[in-house]
């Protein structure tokens, strides 16, 4: 690979590290090819990009980003691949579904949203990540949730009210 190429490379990380607020790192080694067809399969059904890199390219990358990445950089050994996603658990979902027929993809490491994560350990916290979407939800349900018990509470007494009154002028009368 020629300086130039590299360069280009090196633009192109960045460009892509730039683009994406969530970046896994993952060791994808020792898969076979019927493996690795599967898992760029799974990763292509939601909506991951799967790249493998050049780890001292990758590093230079991150360097030359506006972002930090911490350590990050420190888990750049052996073969890495790199994960985009624009869900932040969605890799991790599909890396410990992955992982329940083989022992890889290892994950290395994750930028999420400004946080970073180091070590395989970190999965199933990274699993539990809820995203943008389904916060959202959540809150959504919880603002609604005491208006709903309002509504529903006046419509059950109202009955009730109006039934008072008719049974009242009924008497009356």
């Amino acid at each position: 690979m020629t300086r130039e190429e590299k360069s280009q490379v090196i633009e192109e990380l960045t460009a892509q590290l730039a683009e994406n607020a969530n970046i896994y790192l993952a060791d994808i080694s020792g898969l076979n090819a019927a493996s690795t067809s599967n898992l760029r399969r799974a990763c292509f059904k939601a909506d991951i990009k799967l790249a493998v890199v050049k780890n001292t390219l990758l590093e230079k990358a991150m360097e030359a980003s506006d972002r930090d990445f911490g350590d990050l950089p420190t888990t750049l050994k052996g073969n890495t691949s790199v994960m985009y996603s624009e869900t932040g658990n969605a890799p991790a979902k599909v890396i410990k579904a992955f992982r329940k027929k083989s022992e890889k993809p290892l994950l290395k490491g994750a930028f999420i949203e400004e946080t970073v994560y180091i070590g395989d350990d970190q999965l199933d916290a990274l699993v539990d990540i809820k995203s943008r979407e389904e916060l959202i939800g959540d809150i959504v349900g919880l603002l609604q949730s005491p208006a709903k018990n309002v509504i529903s509470a006046l419509k059950s007494s109202g009955g009730k009210l109006s039934g008072i009154l008719k049974t009242l002028s009924q008497k009356e009368g």
